[in-house]
């Protein structure tokens, strides 16, 4: 994914934009009063109902179930946009250094005045504006223009913002290939993304497979009493919780390191991991003991998957449950996928009588007089060996895609800049 196909402008001059350079010698340099206007059309006598919103740098309409809480004449505060308007988000910039800023409007209705509504002047190409503001907001140009406490941005920060601008036919022909190319690389990036969905389908039949029917397909089967597991191998038992785990409570020791489980079902020193995307479990009580090899459900975030076993000693907030075999030949992990087959088929949800998932918690009363299916203590084994070897391929596959997306992206934003700067001709 070269730039070395597309021509060259024949002659370039220094622009006096720092983070764009050059420009083709035909472009000219304007402030952004030059290029447009802001418009702040108030929507007094409920105009327009449409409601849109801006997500991921798309104005998108948004939907009538989130509208929660406003009532019709709130909306008279609100200002109308016009297909063509394009959409800043200004505010806050100090505490949101990653989010996209602009969006160009495809449909006329009404947004938050608390939004910037750029209109493009009559020479200005709607599109070929919002391409070039676009690369302005990933190059994070706008983070040095916000002003005031909070650094908002307002209409005064855009009337001075310097802008390369070509000919009208120019700007045109420039917005129509990116429109192209762009859709080409949203496409690809789409599949790619209905790919990696598909093989955490996959992986999850494979898991579900593997833990309530095990790893013979020819094996006899039999009912095993259980709604949502159905049939088994007819050699596997059948048994409550409380007759295969009992409840750990071990005491904190002095320089224990805090252990989190995560949805993913790692169980592991918070130190070993980002922080984003965990939910810490309120703390009622003092910590509890947990040990390497412990099975561990998160009695807040069991609901979504937060069971595993866990790979450190430590301590936990006592919003885990902690389980400890009671027997040998009893696998901590293949119990643990199990459980999380169990949660994710949402059977645990279920038997906490829980309607939303955060409406009651697990505890281990809730499992102990639950049946449990219990394979041999080598096919367990086998099993989790299996398990093992199906997420780590599958992984590596998804890995692999997700650098392919990665590329396409970086592609994208690359060809964008390049258009709307004149580093290549596309006509």
């Amino acid at each position: 994914m070269s730039f070395a196909v597309y021509p060259k402008h024949e002659s370039y001059t220094d622009s006096g934009i720092d983070w764009i350079g050059q420009v083709p010698s035909s472009w000219s340099v304007e402030p952004g009063r030059q290029c447009l206007y802001e418009s702040k059309l108030k929507n007094i006598g409920m105009k327009e109902s449409t409601v849109l919103s801006l997500s991921y740098g798309r104005v998108i309409v948004k939907d009538e179930d989130k509208l929660t809480g406003l009532v019709p004449e709130s909306f008279e505060t609100y200002q109308v946009v016009q297909p063509g308007d394009i959409i800043i988000r200004g505010t806050d910039l100090q505490n949101d250094m990653t989010s996209l800023r602009t969006g160009l409007a495809r449909n006329t209705g009404i947004i938050t005045s608390a939004y910037i509504n750029l209109r493009p002047k009559a020479e200005i190409d709607p599109k070929f504006l919002h391409y070039l503001l676009h690369s302005y907001d990933v190059k994070k140009v706008f983070y040095a223009l916000g002003s005031g406490l909070r650094q908002n941005l307002s209409y005064e920060d855009f009337k001075y913002l310097r802008l390369p601008i070509p000919n009208p036919e120019e700007q045109c022909a420039i917005a129509g290939f990116l429109d192209g190319k762009c859709a080409k690389i949203d496409e690809a990036v789409r599949i790619k993304e209905e790919q990696i969905k598909l093989l955490a389908e996959r992986r999850q039949n494979l898991i579900q497979q593997a833990v309530t029917r095990g790893l013979n397909p020819d094996a006899p089967t039999k009912d095993s009493g259980i709604d949502w597991i159905g049939r088994i191998p007819a050699h596997w038992e059948v048994k409550r919780f409380k007759y295969l785990f009992e409840q750990s409570r071990l005491p904190v020791r002095p320089n224990d390191g805090v252990v989190t489980s995560f949805r993913d079902g790692q169980v592991t020193l918070r130190s070993n991991r980002r922080l984003e995307g965990f939910t810490e479990a309120i703390i009622e009580g003092g910590y509890q003991g947990i040990r390497v090899g412990q099975l561990v459900l998160n009695s807040m975030d069991a609901f979504e998957g937060a069971i595993g076993v866990s790979d450190s000693d430590g301590k936990c907030t006592p919003e885990y449950v902690i389980c400890n075999p009671v027997q040998d030949g009893l696998s901590q992990y293949y119990f643990a996928f199990l459980l999380r087959e169990m949660a994710l088929a949402k059977f645990i949800q279920v038997i906490c009588n829980a309607v939303r998932q955060r409406a009651v918690r697990i505890r281990f009363n809730n499992l102990a007089h639950r049946f449990m299916v219990v394979p041999t203590a080598d096919e367990q084994e086998e099993i989790v060996s299996f398990i093992n070897a199906v997420k780590e391929k599958i992984a590596n596959a998804i890995s692999i895609k997700e650098d392919q997306i990665a590329a396409l992206k970086e592609y994208k934003t690359s060809l964008i800049n390049a258009a709307v700067t004149g580093k290549i001709k596309v006509i």
